[in-house]
């Protein structure tokens, strides 16, 4: 027995999208396998590793264990929506300066966690970057590097915001 495909209409990345997908598939696998946005990593699949992580309507996802058809209406970014005219974010590039990319495989989940870090405006301290970066899990970088670049990027935020 064939299951019925459900439509889900969405917002991603900017633009609205309207996908048939079986009511048991997670949003992982529509955004990867029917929009192609391979940023989106699949990692434990089950929501433990956050290499899948987006973000939906301002709150970190993992999307692994979201099911596609949660996701109507929704507003969805991935790593591929924060690019601007060509240029990545603040973020990506601080990710670079400071190392914080080795293999890479998690860097996706962790640009987005800290991205909506930065979006919130809050000045934080490297243990409560740690506590809401927590989500995310790296087995290459030891976190120091990812920490420093998220921790680069606060307090850059901070000191122009005192200067206006």
């Amino acid at each position: 027995m064939k299951r019925q495909k459900v439509l889900v209409q969405c917002i991603v990345n900017g633009e609205e999208v309207a996908e048939y997908v079986d009511p048991r598939e997670s949003l992982l696998d529509m955004l990867r396998n029917h929009l192609g946005l391979t940023s989106v990593k699949k990692g434990c699949e089950v929501g433990e590793c956050g290499a899948c992580t987006v973000i939906i309507d301002g709150e970190t996802i993992d999307s692994c264990i979201y099911l596609a058809v949660w996701a109507e209406g929704k507003n969805i970014r991935t790593l591929e929506g924060l690019e601007k005219d060509g240029q990545i974010t603040r973020i990506q590039e601080a990710f670079i300066e400071e190392g914080a990319v080795q293999c890479g495989f998690c860097t996706p989940g962790f640009i987005m966690s800290a991205t909506v870090l930065l979006e919130q405006g809050k000045e934080l301290t490297r243990d409560e970057i740690r506590k809401k970066m927590s989500g995310n899990l790296c087995r290459c970088t030891g976190y120091q590097n990812i920490v420093n670049a998220v921790d680069k990027v606060i307090h850059e935020n901070a000191e122009s915001s005192r200067k206006e």
